[in-house]
């Protein structure tokens, strides 16, 4: 029997998870958190079914919720959310797309999510509430801090640390060894 999860956040990125949520079949989804006025409306195949004020009548039915809300300009939203979800005492499982490689020998933290075709390699440790997105490649001996986003089709090559709070942009590269921290635009090269 499959488990029940809530989705908090009804925008694009919610698009991308509901795809991998559905590809891992462990999970129902009940439907959607987002704001008051969209309540009632569909995601894909989805209910909008509460807002942020319905989190502790929800978590009476159902344990587990995964941010949905994507993460560009700024991840104060997901902080924000990640604290009322902990807060009210939801479990926030680790999401990995079966289409996903993630080493056995790497350690991923709750709430993160792991998007399809992603490839994290051996001694890598990421953070709470993190967005490791399509096609991301994160090589051996990185450190994700929480928080953080590393985006489309990035590199992070060898023993690179990313500080919490982070966005790593898409098609951005980064040098082996590296501390980043920030905002690092798409295409950039990290040195």
């Amino acid at each position: 029997m499959k488990e029940k999860i809530v989705l908090i956040g009804g925008g694009g990125h919610c698009h991308s998870v509901i795809d991998v949520i559905e590809q891992t079949n462990k999970y129902e989804i009940i439907g959607i958190v987002d704001t008051k006025e969209n309540i009632g409306k569909k995601v894909l195949d989805y209910k909008v079914i509460a807002c942020d004020d319905d989190l502790e009548t929800i978590f009476k039915t159902c344990k587990n919720a995964v941010i949905t809300v994507g993460q560009i300009k700024s991840n104060q939203i997901r902080v924000k959310l990640f604290g009322k979800l902990t807060e009210v005492g939801f479990n926030l499982p680790i999401i990995i797309s079966p289409l996903a490689y993630v080493s056995k020998h790497s350690y991923i933290d709750e709430g993160t999510i792991v998007m399809h075709h992603a490839l994290i390699n051996a001694n890598v440790r990421i953070g709470k509430n993190c967005i490791i997105n399509t096609k991301a490649l994160i090589e051996h001996d990185c450190v994700v801090g929480d928080n953080c986003h590393i985006s489309t089709a990035c590199v992070l090559n060898g023993g690179v640390i990313v500080k919490e709070n982070s966005f790593f942009g898409s098609n951005a590269t980064s040098k082996q060894g590296v501390e980043i921290e920030g905002f690092i635009k798409s295409g950039s090269l990290a040195k």
